[in-house]
């Protein structure tokens, strides 16, 4: 029979003794129990359950027309043909519905039971239980007020990970409507949380049991970053989350800012750095281009505009390993492939920055054979092209290129890619104007500075070092002549300070000593005490150290192989002697005498050492052995050994060595050295 068709019992009774009611069906808990015989049409239910509806034991009349006139209208249907269906198939009921009592009153109840079959499989009994969730559901309802005022998304999955609930924020999200979310499979109605972090993180809640704090990104048609907490629950798994895209947006572009300020700085400090080095220009664009990948593209080309007025390509990068070696062959080729109109070209002519949105179309379809083939292997789809224009003057060029899976260069990196041509210019322009101008000055300092005599007896070598700052010239010489008697005479001065003040000073010292020195008989303490005299004289108001030394031999020194040398030391660093036999003698005299120019009437004295033909004289000024790294005493130390240990090296090779020895990491003040070596003598 149907359950709407069950005929009335007037007394209301059930056919079965209470025992064979469910046991579940306890009082003190607030649940009634039901017994439904399907053959005959009765309906017996417990006192709690007549409560629960709202009947008396004398007003219940045991029928299936008692139960559905307490249903609420809304849900009779929906009540009914739950409990049809369950009885057709013979499977467990289990429904929710509203009730109506005759106060008018509306409660929720949850009524469960199960059918019960003979043997022939014909249904024949629904037993079962039911209770108020009225209270429950009002929980329910505020908990789904709240959940809907959230401003956050929120849903549940069930434990087969269908949507078990979405809250409007997350319909807004998610861009569906419930009917299409609930029940649905995550899975399959958003397939790219396949494989992806959302999967990861939401099965090991799961899995695990603890909650899960992640931040992911879902691809079109949502194309956005959320941030997701995800805790699993005994129906499943719940999931709050926020559209995190604008701050992801805006942390981007901090992150990008932050690393075009950092490029910015990199680029002067590198830049700066390379064209104080051995590198020079090239070596400093090189740098340059390696330096803005990736942070302005993804692969750059710097060209440099010659004197001659000729464009080279002098340096690339790409942020692919595997693709330098294309982009450099492509720097090779380009500018004898490229059309007269071509961006780099135009940025040149005209100093302006050129932005070329399609660069296939606007270079690529120009190009034929291996440029053609290296140029659509890299692949380009924009570029900014920018002149490096420093005090009005073209310099070369930065051609900075994207590929298709970046955007357009915006405002932003155009403007950080114009700082960054802008620097480099200034910097190669500085650069330029600093080796004019030190060139100058070196010439300046050489053309005072004169060859060195070339006596058969001997061989002089000199040696000037320069370590120039723009155009300040240094006040450190030599000089080495013969006098009239033949004797060579050896001279090594540092006038103090550095610029052109000293350089001036060091030309009218060194030829007003020449002077004096040029005659006969002259000794060194002579020639330093009527220098002084002279400097005082002339209110030059100079000072300086010197040292002079000459060369002496007697006809009984020439047979016995000796050699005689006399000096005089005003203030200036020892000289050497390198004997013939590899012994290395400092010539420090007597007490350290006065400078030139503190006191006029200060007495000069000399020293004179005698040794075998073969050694060597070594003058020098203190850049060599003085410094911000070395002091003066442990600098000529190191001199020593160092020209104890080059004393077989012909004596030009010798000089270059002591100080490249002694000066390895370069020059940090002016160097100036004269040496002499004595011929054995037949």
């Amino acid at each position: 029979m149907r359950a709407d068709e069950a005929p009335p019992h007037a007394d209301g009774a059930g056919p079965a003794a209470p025992g064979a009611r469910l046991d579940q069906a306890i009082d003190a808990a607030g649940i009634g129990s039901f017994d439904c015989d399907l053959v005959t049409g009765r309906l017996s239910w417990d006192d709690r359950l007549l409560e629960i509806f709202g009947y008396d034991r004398a007003d219940f009349d045991g029928t299936f027309a008692a139960f559905t006139a307490r249903v609420h209208p809304d849900d009779l249907v929906r009540a009914v043909q739950t409990l049809q269906c369950a009885v057709d198939e013979a499977r467990e009921y289990d429904a929710e519905f509203r009730i109506v009592l005759p106060s008018g009153e509306t409660r929720w109840v949850q009524a469960r039971g199960r059918v019960l079959a003979d043997e022939a499989g014909v249904p024949v009994r629904l037993l079962g239980a039911g209770f108020d969730t009225t209270d429950h559901r009002h929980e329910d309802a505020r908990v789904a007020r709240v959940l809907e005022t959230m401003r956050s998304a929120f849903c549940l999955f069930d434990r087969k990970w269908r949507f078990a609930y979405v809250n409007g924020e997350a319909e807004r999200l998610l861009g569906r409507s419930r009917e299409e979310l609930l029940g649905g499979s995550l899975w399959e109605l958003y397939p790219a949380t396949v494989g992806s972090d959302f999967e990861e993180h939401y099965r090991g809640a799961a899995a695990t049991g603890r909650e899960r704090v992640f931040e992911a990104y879902y691809p079109a048609p949502l194309d956005a970053w959320y941030e997701i907490r995800a805790w699993p629950g005994p129906d499943g798994l719940s999931v709050y989350f926020l559209d995190v895209t604008e701050r992801r947006n805006a942390e981007e572009r901090a992150r990008e800012s932050a690393a075009r300020l950092a490029l910015i700085a990199e680029v002067s400090a590198l830049t700066a750095e390379s064209l104080e080095s051995a590198a020079g220009e090239e070596g400093a664009l090189r740098r340059l281009a390696a330096a803005v990948v990736p942070v302005l593209g993804d692969w750059t080309i710097v060209s440099l505009l010659g004197e001659d007025g000729r464009i080279r390509d002098v340096g690339s990068w790409h942020r692919d390993p595997a693709a330098r070696a294309a982009t450099s062959r492509y720097a090779e080729l380009r500018l004898s492939a490229i059309q007269p109109d071509a961006p780099v070209l135009g940025a040149l002519a005209s100093g302006r920055t050129m932005t070329v949105e399609d660069v296939p179309g606007a270079v690529g379809r120009t190009l034929t054979g291996e440029a053609a083939e290296t140029f659509w292997l890299l692949a380009p789809r924009s570029a900014v092209t920018l002149p490096m224009v420093a005090r009005g003057r073209t310099l070369g060029a930065l051609s900075v290129y994207r590929s298709a899976d970046r955007p357009l260069a915006g405002p932003d990196d155009v403007a950080a890619a114009q700082e960054v041509a802008s620097r480099v210019a200034l910097a190669l322009d500085n650069a330029r104007l600093y080796e004019q101008q030190r060139r100058l000055a070196e010439g300046l300092q050489r053309s005072l500075l004169t060859a060195p005599p070339a006596p058969d007896s001997a061989e002089i070598v000199v040696r000037y070092r320069p370590a120039l700052e723009v155009a300040e010239v240094g006040g450190d010489w030599y000089d080495a002549f013969l006098q009239p008697g033949g004797a060579p005479m050896l001279v090594i001065g540092d006038v103090v300070g550095h610029d052109t003040e000293a350089a001036a000073a060091m030309g009218q010292l060194r030829g007003l000593l020449r002077g004096i020195a040029y005659r006969h008989g002259a000794g060194p303490a002579q020639v330093l005490t009527e220098l002084e005299v002279a400097v005082e004289g002339l209110g030059m108001r100079t000072m300086a150290t010197a040292a002079i030394a000459r060369v002496e031999q007697s006809p009984a020194q020439r047979a016995a192989g000796l050699t005689s040398l006399r000096w005089s030391n005003a203030g200036h660093p020892p000289p050497l002697l390198l004997h013939a036999d590899g012994r290395v003698e400092e010539l420090t005299g007597g007490r350290p005498e006065l400078m030139l120019g503190v006191d006029p009437a200060a007495a000069r004295t000399e020293n004179v050492v005698t040794f075998r033909r073969g050694a060597t004289v070594l003058l020098y000024t203190d850049g060599l052995v003085e410094g911000r790294d070395l002091p003066l005493d442990e600098g000529i130390a190191r001199l020593r050994v160092a020209l104890g240990e080059l004393a077989g090296e012909p004596l030009d090779r010798l000089c270059d060595a002591v100080i490249t020895r002694l000066r390895p990491q370069g020059l940090q003040d002016d160097i100036a050295l004269v040496a002499i070596r004595l011929h054995p003598q037949d």
